[in-house]
């Protein structure tokens, strides 16, 4: 049978009694348009100069570009345990420059289930790749309604110039 001539959506009865959608998966996650606007791939600040990103349940933190360049070359970063609860505003892990030390404050609550172990030798990734390898830990989200409160990035970029 022919099954191209069915329309997108429509549904179809596999021999194991599941339905399933012929429509491709990211088609159907794009049918989901108030949950992918809050947990899409946008990368989300706040006012502590964290940054964000979320795909799924799990949300990528760490200090923003603003802030690594506010503190200079980075020598240490202490990055919380794996299985620790962190809860929004809550101090998570520090960063130390050679100008000053900083608290890291988390952008969102939840549980941490992965740290950036390339930091503890390479903190300086920080200063190279503030926003992408230099991550410093991943989080479970707990609340995710949290992320309404935080800034895109044009409204961070007008914060930062305040």
């Amino acid at each position: 049978r022919n099954h191209r001539a069915r329309a997108p959506g429509a549904l179809m009865l596999r021999s194991s009694l599941r339905l399933t959608s012929r429509v491709p998966a990211a088609s159907q996650r794009l049918a989901r348009p108030a949950l992918l606007a809050r947990r899409g791939l946008a990368t989300k600040f706040s006012k502590d100069h964290e940054w964000v990103k979320v795909e799924g349940e799990v949300a990528t933190v760490g200090i923003t570009d603003h802030a690594q360049e506010q503190l200079g070359d980075v020598v240490f970063v202490d990055l919380p345990e794996v299985g620790a609860v962190v809860k929004k505003d809550d101090t998570m892990g520090a960063v130390e420059s050679v100008k000053a030390a900083s608290d890291v404050y988390a952008p969102v609550s939840g549980e941490v289930t992965d740290v950036n172990g390339a930091l503890n030798d390479e903190p300086a990734l920080i200063n190279s790749s503030a926003e992408s390898d230099g991550w410093m830990c991943k989080v479970k989200l707990s609340k995710p309604d949290e992320l309404d409160g935080l800034m895109d990035a044009d409204a961070y970029k007008k914060f930062c110039n305040e």
